[in-house]
């Protein structure tokens, strides 16, 4: 019998200040540890819609760094004098439709009494020590991908004021519930090394952190990011949240916005849920990563370049 005691322990690889909230611990020469944790407060209100999003926004992660889930516990604050457990169980239905299409396996969790529900998950993945994606891999002279549009919060928050139209509403969900396991994936085979995803700093604060832990700038064209259908519009009216307002007034000293104005610096600062991933691939293999993105269902761009010269972002 072999001698477990006798292996070395596990070392880590990746911490959060590079693994943008998640950790990497090897175990041996061909396999390594994720670890991340998120939870969220409702941003919709169907219970089983809020479950899916939350636990997508919980795994994002794991594919941030080019790993595969294995499994997840669930994290929940619930009001037990306010909320029936019956929407409960509606909200870790949600959670179980995103772990079935994950192929991941939800081995138990642990509730709190909390008056604002918040539902997440811890989760484990693997991934191989010699394909590692971290937010300090960007090169200069990459083209930078964005694998889902931007607008998450304006939309969110609209929703929450009940003036988000109807197709808003829905394109925001469906944008939230998509997994990042594909587009990992597609990153990966194109031979990507710094990755990350768009979540609550939004691409200003996370592709922003991503310059600074590289060393590069990057160029990013306003023109070329897509939006969710009718944020834009939202923002251009006022519907902002205040996430995202803060997000901007840490991003300033980093951004240099050129002849853009406000709306659409904030839009860039858009704190997002569940958001898409962003990374550098060589220029020869941009034409076949968003053709790959597209034939799955991908709504992704080629948003900008990254460059020598001081770390910061420039919006072009």
């Amino acid at each position: 019998m072999r001698d477990l005691h006798a292996d070395r322990p596990a070392e880590l690889l990746v911490g959060p200040d590079t693994g943008d909230d998640a950790a990497v611990w090897r175990l041996d020469e061909e396999r390594a540890l994720v670890s991340t944790a998120d939870f969220i407060t409702p941003v919709v209100d169907d219970a089983r819609t809020w479950g899916r999003v939350a636990a997508a926004n919980s795994v994002s992660d794991v594919y941030a760094m080019g790993g595969r889930p294995l499994f997840a516990l669930n994290l929940v604050g619930w009001n037990v004098d306010a909320l029936p457990t019956s929407l409960l169980a509606e909200v870790l239905a949600g959670g179980q439709d995103i772990a079935t299409a994950g192929g991941f396996a939800i081995a138990g969790g642990h509730t709190i009494d909390d008056p604002e529900p918040k539902y997440g998950m811890a989760v484990t993945g693997e991934v191989h020590p010699d394909r590692i994606l971290t937010n300090a891999g960007l090169r200069a002279g990459q083209d930078i991908i964005l694998t889902k549009p931007l607008g998450v919060g304006v939309i969110t928050t609209a929703i929450k004021r009940d003036v988000a139209p109807p197709e808003s509403a829905s394109a925001a969900i469906a944008s939230m519930t998509r997994l990042n396991d594909a587009a990992s994936q597609i990153a990966l085979d194109a031979g990507a090394t710094g990755c990350t995803d768009v979540t609550g700093f939004g691409l200003l604060g996370h592709l922003g952190r991503m310059a600074i832990e590289s060393g590069v700038r990057v160029e990013i064209a306003f023109e070329a990011i897509p939006f969710l259908p009718g944020a834009v519009a939202l923002a251009a009216d006022g519907v902002m949240p205040g996430g995202s307002v803060r997000n901007l007034e840490w991003g300033l000293e980093l951004l240099e916005p050129g002849a853009h104005d406000d709306v659409h610096q904030l839009l860039i600062a858009d704190a997002q849920t569940s958001g898409g991933l962003v990374f550098g691939v060589d220029p020869a293999h941009t034409a076949a990563v968003l053709e790959q993105l597209a034939a799955t269902g991908h709504t992704a761009a080629h948003i900008g370049v990254s460059a020598v010269g001081p770390a910061g972002f420039e919006l072009r």
